[in-house]
């Protein structure tokens, strides 16, 4: 496991599904979700290849959770960092940092998504 990353799987919670698969289908521009629903449990998976690079992870919709600031920070990855914060604020979403410098390791952004969650964009430029 020593080529992994530590991030195997991550949930974003929300409360109107069809609003968040909207904005982050804008957002990043990837493909299509897929719905891995079960039970009372609405998920709605990113785009993602399977054993790809990074981590892969979902939308969820779920009694007793709910999306909200100051939960998990997740960070997409992204070529510009600046242009995804902008398709945010075309979508919905609301801008909290604009791209900053973070030393060597490039830029991040953050935005609130339409659900109230705060997320991040890292790119290398």
């Amino acid at each position: 496991m020593s080529d992994a990353n530590v991030v195997g799987w991550f949930e974003i919670y929300v409360e109107d599904m069809n609003r968040a698969v909207k904005f982050y289908t804008a957002l990043l521009q990837k493909g299509e979700f897929a719905d891995f629903s079960f039970g009372n449990e609405q998920l709605m998976g990113f785009p993602f290849v399977e054993d790809g690079l990074y981590a892969a992870g979902a939308l969820v919709k779920s009694e007793g959770w709910g999306p909200g600031k100051g939960g998990t920070m997740v960070y997409f990855h992204s070529l510009d960092c600046a242009l995804e914060a902008g398709r945010a604020v075309e979508n919905g979403g609301k801008l909290i940092q604009a791209k900053q410098a973070i030393g060597e390791h490039g830029f991040i952004a953050l935005i609130e998504d339409t659900e109230g969650n705060i997320i991040g964009i890292h790119s290398r430029q």
